[in-house]
């Protein structure tokens, strides 16, 4: 990518209908390091990979606790990360103050949808370069929710973005078929190998570099991190992987 005389505003197209501050930041939605979220018919999967800038810095934190019911990871700019779910805290807040029970995820995803078209439509502001991966249980079962800079917003039975989440989609659909009826510790053995498919061929999961989160039914959000990921990469660790690992890309240290 490259500066044009189209890409001085959000609100102005090129020829070829394209708004080019939108496509910059989903470019720094896709160098952030990668978060899978998967989901069977009772809970909802989220699992992130955290990076330090070196080995003197502690690893970033990538997945947000909302409410008891619902959490999210991020995978893109830090900063624009951290803002977006503190929005979504607030709305998750506002919406039990009111009606004395959690929100529904669909209101989340409306309200979450309305933030970031906002963004891309008027002159003077900037998209927010970062995608997030809700995961949350309500009334109507598990979601599992990805975003982008765009303001698109779907719900899926599993996805992956950021750095290399291309080998975490190919073995994401190569085992879809196995996710509805899977128990939550086999979601997130699922989603660990997945993830593991972005790393280069030098790097592997650790207790450090790695964030697991659960909810579902009967089971409020929950982050795991630390010693408490360990016996989950022990139960991955004979296990070979699935494609070959893709060479590592460039990315920003501000980037996550």
């Amino acid at each position: 990518m490259f500066r044009n005389q189209y890409d001085s505003d959000v609100t102005v197209w090129s020829p070829q209908g394209r708004l080019h501050q939108v496509d910059y930041a989903v470019e720094a939605m896709k160098q952030g390091s990668a978060t899978v979220g998967i989901r069977s018919n009772t809970h909802a999967v989220l699992v992130a990979l955290k990076r330090a800038a070196n080995e003197l810095c502690s690893h970033q934190k990538k997945i947000y606790e909302l409410d008891r019911h619902v959490g999210v990871s991020i995978a893109g700019l830090l900063s624009d990360g951290r803002i977006l779910a503190r929005f979504l805290q607030t709305e998750c807040s506002s919406w039990r103050w009111d009606y004395k029970e959690s929100v529904p995820i669909q209101v989340l995803n409306n309200r979450m949808q309305l933030k970031l078209q906002a963004n891309t439509q008027h002159y003077g502001r900037r998209p927010f370069g970062v995608g997030l991966v809700i995961a949350g249980y309500d009334q109507k079962g598990p979601h599992i929710v990805k975003t982008d800079p765009s303001a698109e917003t779907v719900e899926t039975y599993a996805t992956s973005i950021g750095a290399r989440s291309q080998s975490a989609r190919t073995y994401l659909e190569r085992h879809l078929a196995d996710f509805s009826d899977a128990t939550a510790d086999q979601l997130i053995e699922h989603a660990l190998l997945a993830l593991r498919d972005t790393l280069p061929a030098e790097e592997n999961l650790t207790k450090k570099n790695t964030t697991i989160a659960v909810v579902g039914k009967g089971q409020p959000f929950k982050v795991i991190d630390d010693n408490d990921v360990q016996p989950y990469l022990e139960r991955i660790g004979d296990q070979p992987r699935a494609v070959a690992p893709v060479e590592a890309e460039g990315g920003d240290n501000m980037q996550e």
